[in-house]
């Protein structure tokens, strides 16, 4: 099996390392089947998506909507560059699938408004799934309605008009969305269960996201939910995809 390629920009190795396992853990690969770029810590090397079965990136600080003064040289380059691998695969409808900071990348590129309109609180959420949810084989086994963690500043407001919307919620109308045939974005993050999110509360404290006073809460929160079926997109995404 060629292996999946997973884009990380997390500075903080805990994070990074934290999430790495996650994607390991759902997605059902082995360390051989999952090779990761840390885009943050140096360009992205010269790649050839023929070498892979897809590309996953994870969730990150960068907020894509944010002033271009406001954002450091190093955000500025992961996203030049993110941009133009999508170019690649968004021409060649290749298998992609973005969490949260997904949206903001393959969502920007696709022409949708990514703003703060939508952000939605670190913790649980109900999410919803559309009729071409239902409907679509990365949502396979995945029920109507579902909890998933979320923790997010921006979000995407519209969308544009050839993206198919596959889920929402009541505080954020776009949670996940196609486009083409095999590009996927989720809002939502499907690697995060509940000592996932423990450990980033933990680690992104004091990085605006919740005053640093209600971390204690926000973990005691945590603990009490249960998240358990967002974990079956990844599955899905790479039992469809592995080649």
């Amino acid at each position: 099996m060629k292996p999946f390629l997973l884009l990380a920009t997390r500075d903080e190795d805990a994070a990074a390392d934290d999430e790495y396992q996650a994607y390991l853990r759902y997605c059902g690969l082995k360390p051989e089947e999952l090779v990761r770029v840390r885009l943050e810590s140096g360009p992205l090397p010269a790649l050839d998506l023929a070498d892979y079965s897809g590309v996953i990136v994870g969730g990150s600080p960068y907020t894509s909507s944010d002033p271009v003064e406001e954002k450091s040289e190093a955000q500025l380059r992961v996203e030049a560059e993110l941009s133009t691998l999508l170019d690649l695969i968004v021409a060649e409808d290749f298998p992609f699938f973005g969490a949260c900071y997904g949206v903001g990348t393959l969502g920007l590129h696709q022409g949708a408004t990514i703003d703060r309109r939508f952000g939605e609180p670190v913790g649980s959420t109900e999410i919803k799934l559309t009729a071409e949810g239902e409907r679509d084989p990365m949502l396979r086994g995945v029920p109507h309605t579902f909890d998933a963690f979320v923790g997010h500043k921006e979000a995407c407001s519209k969308l544009p008009g050839h993206a198919v919307l596959l889920a929402s919620s009541a505080a954020c109308p776009v949670h996940m969305f196609r486009i083409k045939n095999n590009l996927y974005a989720t809002q939502f993050h499907p690697e995060l269960d509940t000592d996932g999110l423990i450990t980033r509360i933990k680690i992104y404290k004091n990085a605006g996201y919740f005053p640093p006073h209600a971390a204690e809460q926000l973990i005691e929160t945590a603990r009490q939910s249960s998240v358990t079926e967002p974990m079956r997109v990844l599955r899905n995404f790479t039992e469809l995809y592995a080649r």
